[in-house]
């Protein structure tokens, strides 16, 4: 008789993977900040430049579109408008100019503000996996968010009449922040944090007004402290034998021994025994913790603090407790990439709007006041522009309801109500033209002026003829 299947797919019993609440430990894994890593001319900005998009995109994991496929036609108003629906919350966008200079923008949808970056210089994960002795393979490490460290980002001298002005590096520290989700002390668990990114801003003299920043990536790795190396192995012998996948290469060769002292004290009279410091592995001069649980814990109040140090002190029996207390060294292991950024210009909305600061221009108050002017003007010219696509939208609504009870149709007419797209009218700029990409994206601005100059109706004039049945001439 055959054997009855078990389903163990769907049902209970069934090995599925854990949930990202179970091992991230967040309480609202829905609401964590989402990104994209964008390359602005896909075609133009060179193999460098693209691997290192590839490698930011795996620092962002898993937070982040890694198999997003940029084409060279696509747009930058093409990504904003799906950010609402896919619940993008960050755009990392990484342009070249015709100089040669990489440019990295930060934004924050759907409103801004965005922050402009010079990569300076920047190293690939390949570079620096190279260079490293043992470099630490992409395991388990991106199922998780990196713990995020600021170094450096708010200097006590700063103020508002400062050329790094105290509410800029408040702002940079706030947007630095969201990119990763709140670490929850009560339910993360230890061994979800598995990747460190490390932003040190680079604190100069004198107030010069410059904002740098040192982009590095870890992964932190663990060492039992106080075995020997033989002993050192047996548990990784041990942990092998218990895993899933039964690997026997790194078990210890014990044929040629009598017996597993020998192993141990490294021959009969102990004349081989290895410690840390007589084996030719490096000193440890690593950080070193005591871990007792690596579980979560619930934190306690004042009084349940309290009433549990006072039950600890009447408790004797000290050396029970101590059994289960582990020292571990702590090191960090690099992953890349590396990046020296710049901070050029902060702008007040979605790569476009007011200019916050600029590290090169400055203005004086009458030109700053003539600049509020300026906007003051776009903005009411923005809002009559929506109020009058609203007005055209409800005309056609009305017209194309008056027309259903006529009964009056008309094949081949387009009836869709217009899309309002004025929100990202200021995505075409046409008061300047950088190739840095300070004052906006260059393929933007061309695509814009193109359909200035009326190039695409000429087009789609085109087209329409070219859709045009022909006429057949009757024979007679």
């Amino acid at each position: 008789m055959a054997r009855r299947r078990t389903k163990r797919r769907t049902h209970a019993g069934a090995n599925l993977p854990a949930k990202p609440a179970a091992v991230n430990g967040h309480i609202n894994a829905k609401s964590d900040p989402k990104s994209m890593v964008i390359r602005i001319g896909a075609g133009e900005v060179g193999s460098s430049v693209s691997q290192l998009a590839t490698d930011v995109r795996r620092v962002m994991e898993p937070g982040t579109a890694s198999r997003l496929k940029e084409r060279k036609a696509n747009r930058l108003r093409d990504y904003v408008t799906m950010c609402g629906p896919l619940g993008v919350s960050h755009l990392l966008l990484f342009s070249r100019s015709e100089s040669g200079n990489t440019n990295l923008r930060l934004a924050l949808t759907p409103r801004g503000p965005t922050f402009h970056f010079r990569v300076e210089k920047y190293s690939l994960s390949k570079d620096v996996q190279k260079a490293q002795r043992r470099p630490k393979g992409g395991g388990k490490e991106y199922i998780t968010p990196p713990l995020l460290v600021m170094n450096n980002f708010s200097s006590q001298s700063a103020d508002s009449s400062s050329k790094v002005p105290r509410h800029l590096e408040s702002l940079a520290t706030t947007a630095f922040q969201s990119l990763f989700p709140p670490i929850n002390p009560q339910k993360t668990p230890l061994k979800s944090i598995r990747r460190v990114l490390l932003l040190n801003r680079e604190q100069s003299e004198e107030d010069d007004g410059t904002f740098i920043i040192n982009f590095r990536h870890y992964a932190i790795t663990t060492k039992t402290v106080g075995l020997s190396k033989p002993l050192r192995r047996l548990d990784a012998a041990e942990k092998l034998i218990k895993c899933k996948n039964g690997r026997k290469g790194g078990l210890p060769n014990l044929g040629n021994l009598r017996d597993i002292s020998e192993f141990i004290i490294g021959g009969e009279n102990g004349d081989g025994y290895m410690t840390d410091g007589t084996s030719g592995s490096e000193v440890e001069t690593d950080a070193e913790v005591e871990i007792l649980e690596t579980a979560p814990r619930r934190v306690l109040t004042s009084k349940a603090r309290a009433a549990a140090a006072a039950a600890k002190a009447e408790d004797d029996d000290e050396e029970r407790k101590d059994d289960h207390v582990e020292r571990r060294a702590v090191k960090l292991v690099e992953l890349g990439p590396r990046m020296r950024l710049r901070m050029t210009k902060v702008e007040e909305g979605l790569c476009s709007g007011k200019i916050m600061w600029h590290q090169y221009v400055t203005k004086s108050k009458e030109e700053i006041r003539e600049l509020e002017k300026k906007w003051e003007q776009r903005k009411r010219e923005k809002e009559a522009r929506k109020k009058q696509q609203k007005e055209n939208v409800e005309k056609k609504r009305q017209a194309k309801a008056g027309n259903k009870k006529s009964g009056d149709t008309q094949n081949g007419d387009d009836d869709e109500d217009e899309m309002d797209v004025d929100d990202y009218s200021d995505l075409y700029s046409d008061d300047g033209f950088d190739s840095e990409g300070l004052e906006g994206d260059a393929e933007e601005q061309a695509n814009a002026k193109m359909e200035a100059e009326g190039e695409w109706e000429e087009e789609e004039e085109e087209i329409a003829d070219s859709k045009k049945p022909k006429k057949r001439a009757l024979k007679g």
